[in-house]
């Protein structure tokens, strides 16, 4: 093909946006993904006269220019080595499109807790006025939207996936909620190399920077250990905060939530509309990255005494026969889960299952024990999910199907008990994604 200016590996949602900001910017850009491309990203490319191929990569042969990879694509795939070897630049998209931003980027990663405290901390800048975008792996990619116009602010989150081919990125705030074992199978089982993946959303930040971090995780604090930074550096926890001269996020004696921060006046929350310690963990690191930017505490309380559950995400669907059926189809990791399982006061019929993603279930076992009366497993190949159970789980069933899912847990579960759907897995073994998932857990309840 022609001479271009920029190669994007990979057509969906971020390799699309990545192109039309190429285009948008001038520059000569085109696609090329191994497998099909969406009807809808594919008509976006051709109102555009954007050149793209499908179902193989015969335009990286011998390229040596810039490239945007997916995150989707892994970096040790069979097109990434043969581009590298040519000597290809590649980055990722959010890497491309924060290079053509002015404003302030606000991101946030973690295994867990990211897309709530992401949407909580967009809504605190909107309660505030201020000009400011959400993207990344939520909603629309950073390109996409920066194709359309620039903000003064942007809130991504952010993927390891996407953090493993950044160069230059560089937030003006960055957040490390939490690092459980997850996406392991993408990163040779290790846990630390998933861990050092997570820490690169501050590789590049400055002294006047900064990165908001848990104070009690050990899997964070090893990586930080391993680290060498130069951010500016608050904590958040669950303790109070040790004297007046302290930084970060604790809770006072009257558990009410204190934010302190070096000059800027103290500040607590209180009336939070999410429930659970893993809520009040995200409220703490949307607050502290607001206060950091100078937000109104009337704005960062309004926000957060207002904010909505996100479907999905321990989502009460509705009671039939005084049982309660709740969506937690986001939950695609163990520890995600643990938080589910923790939060319900119920007898509970938990439906489980789908791509294993290297996952230790045992963490899981002491609070199944507790709370689970039958595990419901969801998925094509459920042997190691009831290999981990059955000794502590009386009744296990199988099912391949949603339907056949919410028809069991309905056959089993009594008035007073609990359906939960959290799956602990990914889910494209027989859906299109979490949303997917979430979304028929919804449908067949409704035609209980």
């Amino acid at each position: 093909m022609d001479s271009i200016d920029l190669l994007v590996l990979g057509g969906g949602e971020s390799g699309t946006g990545a192109a039309l900001l190429a285009h948008a910017l001038g520059w000569k850009v085109a696609v090329s993904d191994g497998g099909s491309i969406q009807q809808l990203h594919k008509k976006e490319l051709q109102d555009r006269g954007i050149a793209y191929e499908e179902n193989g990569h015969n335009w990286t042969k011998n390229y040596s220019g810039l490239t945007v990879k997916s995150p989707g694509i892994p970096s040790a795939s069979s097109v990434v080595t043969e581009l590298k070897e040519a000597g290809a630049e590649l980055i990722s998209e959010i890497e491309w499109a924060s290079r053509h931003t002015r404003g302030d980027i606000v991101a946030i990663t973690g295994s867990n807790g990211k897309t709530t405290t992401t949407s909580m901390t967009h809504a605190i800048f909107r309660c505030a006025g201020m000009d400011v975008c959400m993207a990344g792996n939520i909603g629309n990619s950073m390109a996409r939207e920066l194709a359309e116009t620039d903000s003064a602010h942007w809130v991504l989150e952010v993927s390891s996936f996407q953090l493993d081919d950044i160069c230059s990125f560089r937030p003006r705030v960055a957040a490390i909620l939490n690092i459980t074992a997850d996406h392991l199978d993408r990163y040779g089982h290790s846990l630390q190399a998933y861990a050092d993946a997570k820490m690169r959303i501050a590789m590049n930040q400055e002294d006047d920077d900064l990165l908001i971090l848990p104070d009690f995780d050990p899997v964070v604090n090893e990586a930080l250990k391993r680290t060498p930074l130069r951010s500016h550096i608050v904590r958040f926890s669950d303790d109070p905060l040790q004297g007046p001269a302290s930084e970060g996020a604790g809770l006072n004696e009257d558990q009410h939530i204190r934010i302190q921060l070096q000059n800027r006046e103290p500040m607590e929350l209180f009336d939070l509309s999410l429930p659970g310690r893993h809520n009040m963990y995200n409220s703490m690191a949307s607050a502290i990255a607001a206060r950091y930017l100078e937000v109104r505490e009337e704005s960062i309380r309004n926000a957060l005494s207002n904010f909505e559950r996100l479907p999905h995400r321990l989502e009460s669907i509705l009671s039939i026969n005084g049982v309660e059926y709740i969506n937690d189809s986001k939950a695609t990791n163990v520890n995600s889960t643990q938080f589910a399982l923790e939060s319900m006061s119920r007898q509970t019929i938990w439906i489980a299952g789908g791509v294993d993603k290297g996952n230790d279930y045992q963490e899981l076992v002491p609070i199944a024990k507790e709370k689970v009366k039958a595990l419901v497993c969801l998925g094509k190949d459920n042997d190691r999910l009831i290999a981990s159970f059955k000794d502590s789980i009386d009744l296990i069933a199988e099912t391949d199907s949603m339907q056949a899912a919410v028809h069991t847990a309905f056959s089993i579960a009594k008035k007073g008990e609990a359906v939960l759907l959290s799956p602990a897995c990914a889910s494209f073994d027989l859906f299109e994604s979490f949303e997917d998932r979430g979304q028929q857990f919804v449908n067949f309840v409704r035609q209980l």
